[in-house]
């Protein structure tokens, strides 16, 4: 019987044929980790800066990454990688192979110390640290000056079921603490963190802060869905032993 053939149906997904070529693998990798400069994954990958713009313009066009200006250097550009349409990507190009492919997520293996900062401890890092604590994680927040706790922080979580009560810290007051991660929320925290003892990992999640937004609750409400999707996919992370990460 003859069987008409679908247009395309022999090409790979999107997905694959984008993340095919080696330098936007190395940089979908690095953005993976952490949010980025351009500078930095100049320096990561080790190729122009020109030929690093343009692959970051074909992520960007395909809606795997996202750019947003540092609120501390507006001249600075902050590159994220969503790992939510990431995640979606995989699972449709696994059911394009075969319908029975699915992705197994294994439980974690550790429960590290995670420690979130941001400059004002007043909103963004204090949510963190209470995503993370909710799905069973070992996490606490500091800031470099901080703030009362922020209203709309506590309302927005309360709609995850959580009830946020956050005392605000210094950076000075856990400096001497040893944590396994840590976590910048702010892009002007980042440059002010001061050193931990031990080797914790650190990234970079550069998220507006929601008190300057000029919509209160609803600006509090997109942080906490950013973070908490960011959180999940974190608590994956904690599956992989550290001498096996890349």
């Amino acid at each position: 019987m003859y069987s008409a053939r679908v247009p395309g149906a022999d090409l790979p997904p999107p997905f694959v044929r984008l993340a095919a070529d080696p330098l936007r693998w190395r940089i979908l990798r690095e953005l993976a980790v952490s949010d980025r400069r351009v500078r930095e994954l100049v320096g990561a990958v080790g190729q122009p800066q020109n030929l690093v713009s343009y692959h970051l313009g074909k992520l960007r066009a395909a809606e795997l990454v996202t750019a947003r200006r540092s609120s501390f250097d507006g001249r600075d550009t902050y590159y994220h990688l969503d790992l939510r349409r990431c995640a979606d990507a995989l699972a449709e190009t696994g059911a394009s192979l075969h319908p029975g492919l699915t992705v197994v997520t294994a439980e974690p293996v550790a429960r590290p110390k995670v420690l979130f900062v941001c400059t004002g401890n007043s909103g963004r890092s204090p949510m963190a640290a209470a995503l993370l604590r909710h799905r069973g994680g070992d996490a606490v927040s500091a800031g470099s000056h901080p703030k009362p706790l922020h209203p709309d922080a506590v309302r927005a979580l309360a709609e995850y079921g959580i009830a946020l009560a956050h005392e605000p810290t210094h950076l000075d007051a856990v400096r001497r603490r040893r944590f396994d991660w840590v976590i910048s929320l702010c892009d002007k925290v980042r440059e002010a963190c001061p050193p931990l003892p031990g080797r914790p990992r650190t990234i970079h999640w550069s998220i507006p802060d929601p008190a300057r937004e000029p919509d209160g609750l609803a600006a509090f409400r997109r942080v906490a869905a950013d973070l908490d999707d960011r959180i999940g996919f974190l608590v994956r992370r904690f599956t992989t032993p550290r001498d096996e990460e890349a």
